[in-house]
């Protein structure tokens, strides 16, 4: 099957799993195409036991689609491009100091606190997983996927300086936590010596390397724009500045999804866009990255519902699964416990900001793309199942659950 084929059926299913979504269920597109989706599969799998040959095409369909490749190489400088274009720039800036600290430090914490949980699991039931594999988990699962958390954020209605530290936290800690499954990787794999300053250089020139990319390619977007005034033009130097820029970036080594977040939040400050949009360019630069943030989003959640298909399922597997949720998720509690309690004074969080940040961390397809490239020495398909149980919890049950839970702790809450 070639790549038009492949894209035209994602398109097809995503089209009408969002119909039936709209049309039904009115649920956060990332909720309802992931539930729908899910269905679909498991009436395909009941529907074997008559007749599989709906079964064996599928199956044949998805092992066609390499998912690690689409989103991490593909579909993520989209996704999160698109994202920081439409995020609060001066909420951002006002608080960047917990942002920060909450997606490098955070995400560090929680994957060393993920690797030691797992690795205790694990071993109480018998499996002899080494620590550095556990250590690898810990880092795919730990960065919060700004996918999942954008799209239902938009539903919610939280208070403007929550939405900004759990949206601005994801984008971020996406790229940074990448980088840690990356170098943890090259550690497992033996291609990398393990010492501090190797260590220290690479996640620098990733990290600090895709910012800088990010900052030029935000800057010459600007400039550009600020020359002409065309919105068919412009609209297209926006795109070319994604296409360009995570070329550039996986050229030499950078961090993509640092790049474009970095960059999306140039091209989006309204201080910019004010010097170098007219109103009809601005109208056409949000309606196009709108609809590239909503077809890629559909066509991603139909894709993990359908991930479904190749995973080995193990009791022992389902199981670790259930028991590391609650574990996961006392994890990234304790990982944001220092970062809330070094800015409580000095900004003005909501309450019980720690326990809805908790709670609202969606994890999402960027954790199953890493599983995914897991080789079979590193216990790929244990963690791969793993992996998708907590995105499948983390989406249907925290991402209903997520909404009421703030309108109940923030009620009497004003909007800042």
């Amino acid at each position: 099957m070639d790549y038009f084929a492949i894209a035209t059926i994602l398109i097809v299913l995503s089209a009408l799993f969002g119909y039936l979504n709209v049309r039904f269920l009115k649920l956060p597109d990332a909720i309802g195409l992931m539930l729908i989706t899910i269905l679909f599969t498991l009436a395909i799998f009941a529907w074997s036991y008559i007749d599989d040959t709906l079964l064996v095409k599928e199956r044949e369909f998805i092992k066609q689609i390499d998912f690690q490749t689409v989103l991490l190489d593909i579909m993520l400088s989209f996704l999160l491009f698109a994202g920081a274009l439409h995020t609060n720039f001066q909420q951002l800036k006002i608080q960047r100091g917990p942002i920060i600290i909450f997606s490098t430090l955070g995400t560090l914490a929680s994957t060393f606190l993920t690797g030691g949980l797992v690795y205790i699991v694990l071993q109480t039931i018998s499996f002899h997983v080494d620590f550095i594999y556990c250590l690898l988990f810990g880092a795919l699962i730990s960065p919060t996927d700004p996918i999942a958390v954008l799209g239902i954020m938009k539903k919610v209605g939280a208070p403007k300086k929550l939405e900004t530290k759990i949206v601005g936290e994801s984008l971020f800690n996406d790229g940074v936590g990448v980088v840690i499954f990356l170098t943890i990787y090259q550690i497992a794999k033996g291609t990398a010596e393990f010492s501090i300053l190797g260590i220290s250089e690479l996640f620098l020139v990733e990290v600090v390397g895709g910012i800088i990319l990010g900052l030029f390619i935000g800057w010459l977007t600007y400039r550009l724009l600020k020359s002409i005034d065309d919105y068919d033009i412009e609209v297209i130097i926006t795109l070319a500045a994604v296409m360009g820029g995570t070329l550039i970036a996986q050229k030499f080594h950078l961090s993509a999804p640092l790049a474009m977040v970095t960059a999306g939040l140039i091209v989006g400050n309204d201080t910019i866009r004010e010097n170098s949009m007219s109103k009809i360019t601005e109208q056409y630069v949000d309606k196009f990255w709108e609809l590239i943030d909503i077809l890629l989003n559909t066509m991603l959640f139909v894709m993990i519902g359908m991930e479904i298909l190749v995973l080995t399922f193990k009791s022992t597997y389902v199981i670790a699964g259930f028991i590391m949720i609650p574990l996961l998720l006392m994890a990234r509690y304790l990982s944001l416990l220092l970062p809330i309690k070094l800015y409580a004074k000095k900004l003005d969080f909501v309450p019980k900001t720690n326990l809805i940040m908790t709670w609202g961390g969606l994890r999402g397809g960027i954790s199953i793309a890493l599983a995914l490239s897991l080789t079979e020495i590193m216990h790929r398909d244990l963690f791969l199942v793993i992996t998708y149980i907590i995105v499948v919890f983390s989406i249907l049950v925290q991402g209903l659950t997520v909404g009421p839970m703030i309108k109940k702790f923030t009620k009497n809450t004003d909007e800042i």
